[in-house]
C-alpha cells in the first residue's frame, strides 16, 4: 500500500541499502600521498594513486550480503501491510541487522586503518552514511506502522 508513509520509508530504507552496496564506505590516503586505501560493501583494496595498480586486495563481502539482506527485508516489510505486529517485528530484526552491519564495518575499517597507516584516520564516505540513514529511515517506519496500529485498535474500542 504505497500511500502510507510508512511504505515511503521502507522502500528509503532498500534505496539506502542498494546505496551501501554500490558506494564506497571508507577512504584514507597514505601520509606520502601515493596510495589509497578503500573499502566497499564488497572488498578493501589498496592502489597506487597515479597508476591504479591495486597492490592488496582483501574481501568484505559479508557487509554486502548483510546489506542486500536488509533490503530484501525492508521491501518484504513493506508488502506485509495488512499484519502490521509482523511488519513491526521485521522492522525490529532489521533494525538488528543494520546495527550488526554498522559495527561491522567500524570494525573492519579500524583493522584496515591499523594496517594501512595507523598515523591518521579514514574517512567514512556515502555507503557509511547510508547505513545511517536507513536505520533512521527503518525507525520512522516502525513508529508510523505503531501509530497505525494504535489508531485501529482506538476505532475498534469506539465500536
Amino acid at each position: 500500500m504505497i500511500q502510507r508513509i510508512q511504505t515511503v520509508f521502507l522502500f528509503l530504507v532498500a534505496i539506502s541499502m542498494i546505496l551501501v552496496v554500490v558506494f564506497p564506505l571508507w577512504q584514507q590516503v597514505n601520509i606520502a600521498q601515493t596510495e589509497l586505501a578503500s573499502m566497499d560493501a564488497w572488498k578493501f583494496t589498496v592502489k597506487v594513486i597515479e597508476t591504479e595498480e591495486q597492490l592488496q586486495t582483501k574481501s568484505t563481502f559479508y557487509i554486502g550480503i548483510l546489506a542486500l539482506i536488509v533490503a530484501g527485508l525492508a521491501i518484504f516489510s513493506a508488502l506485509q501491510f495488512k499484519n502490521r505486529s509482523k511488519q513491526m517485528l521485521l522492522n525490529m530484526i532489521n533494525s538488528l541487522l543494520m546495527a550488526v552491519m554498522l559495527g561491522l564495518v567500524v570494525y573492519t575499517t579500524y583493522s584496515f586503518n591499523t594496517e594501512f597507516n595507523p598515523q591518521a584516520n579514514g574517512a567514512f564516505v556515502l555507503g557509511f552514511w547510508a547505513i545511517i540513514g536507513g536505520m533512521i529511515m527503518n525507525l520512522l517506519a516502525n513508529r508510523f506502522i505503531r501509530k497505525d496500529e494504535m489508531l485501529v485498535r482506538s476505532v475498534d474500542r469506539i465500536r
